[in-house]
């Protein structure tokens, strides 16, 4: 019955709202505090799939972390395991740190190893995680709670073998925090970095030319190299090029109209809200995605290979295509879409014009001058 009647009084709202001027004035109104706010979305119900996503990850999250399911274990151990490296390489660092969570860490590092070793997704995690365990009990000052995880650690901790697939530029033996060779900065230059930058453009006209799943994938070990909030990476890359299901997809949003038939690729990139256990932590998806996205971008480019970044708006109809079409969760959102393929040399891309420096960056400023 109360949803009913929110329904209705939102249907009425939506309706006067669509008067320019008194749409100006009542958002001047419900603007001006955090409660008028609050129940504006309530009627409006535009975040509402976010918060439902919000608060759906985070109690999966939450569940599986009480319960040592992988899930949960997994990213709990990846965030703690990149605090206790942020302690190791504090300076000065202190003999006692980490005793807050010191405890939950190695109960997730012996439940991972436990129940997903001989698992190719969380072999390198665990390895990583020894590492960095190993090289802080050997240097933590005595405390009871350290002294009790160390018991359980050294009961659990044994030699793994990493699965992943080494870069060729990777030189580090232990995963731990290490010194880095900075010579190798020489190896691309500003001058380079700025014409792929100029180089990089939106392409919407592609050949018919599948894309290489191994150039795909190599773009992606660099895509994962970006950073992270806490080195969780909470987001996932579906890639399509079957040309049915890339049709399919890409038909779904509002942006690709009178050009996604000529996608030979396509991909979803999928954020993961239940990676965190606070509501404060529910735009890090969107970042981190977005930042794994852009090198993805560039490591496509020098391979000859060109993309488009499809705008995901939250878009009630489009989510629940989407969400159907992808066997997505509550707790998964689509953070964007891509368009992959070897650019058609007939087809021009937009100039797109780019914010001057003046107008992007500023030293020092601590007001806001334009407003």
């Amino acid at each position: 019955m109360i949803s009913k009647t929110i329904q209705r009084v939102r249907w009425k709202l939506i309706g006067l709202y669509q008067n320019s001027r008194l749409q100006i004035s009542l958002l001047w109104l419900f603007s001006r505090s955090k409660v008028l706010s609050s129940i504006w979305f309530l009627f409006s119900g535009a975040l509402g799939r976010e918060h439902q996503a919000v608060l759906y990850g985070r109690h999966r999250h939450l569940t599986e972390k009480r319960e040592h399911s992988l899930n949960g274990a997994i990213y709990t151990l990846r965030r703690n395991t990149h605090r206790i490296e942020k302690g190791l390489i504090m300076r000065p660092r202190r003999d006692v740190f980490a005793v807050a969570y010191i405890e939950e860490t190695v109960r997730m590092f012996k439940s991972v190893k436990q129940d997903d070793f001989h698992k190719v997704n969380s072999a390198d995690l665990i390895s990583w995680s020894q590492d960095v365990l190993t090289e802080y009990f050997d240097i933590a000052g005595a405390h009871p709670k350290i002294e009790s995880a160390k018991s359980i650690f050294s009961s659990v901790s044994t030699h793994v073998t990493p699965t992943g697939k080494a870069t060729a530029s990777e030189s580090v033996e232990a995963k731990k925090p290490y010194l880095r060779n900075l010579e190798d900065h020489a190896c691309v230059s500003i001058d380079q970095l700025e014409k792929l930058a100029w180089l990089r453009r939106s392409c919407r006209w592609f050949l018919a030319k599948p894309v290489p799943r191994d150039l795909i994938d190599r773009a992606l070990a660099v895509a994962c190299m970006a950073p992270s909030a806490c080195n969780r990476q909470p987001f996932e890359f579906r890639i399509f090029d079957d040309p049915d299901l890339v049709k399919q997809v890409a038909s779904i949003p509002g942006g690709t109209s009178g050009f996604y038939h000529n996608f030979p690729c396509v991909a979803a990139i999928v954020g993961d809200m239940s990676a965190f256990p606070f509501d404060r932590d529910r735009h890090v998806p969107y970042i981190d995605a977005s930042l794994a996205a852009m090198g993805f971008q560039f490591a496509l480019e020098v391979q000859g290979i060109s993309s488009c970044c499809i705008n995901w708006p939250d878009v009630k109809g489009k989510e629940r295509a989407v969400g159907k079409q992808l066997g997505l969760a509550a707790d998964q959102r689509v953070i964007m879409m891509m368009a992959i393929g070897y650019p058609d040399p007939t087809g021009q891309v937009p100039y797109s014009q780019k914010k001057s420096l003046d107008e992007l960056r500023s030293y020092n400023q601590t007001t806001n001058q334009d407003r």
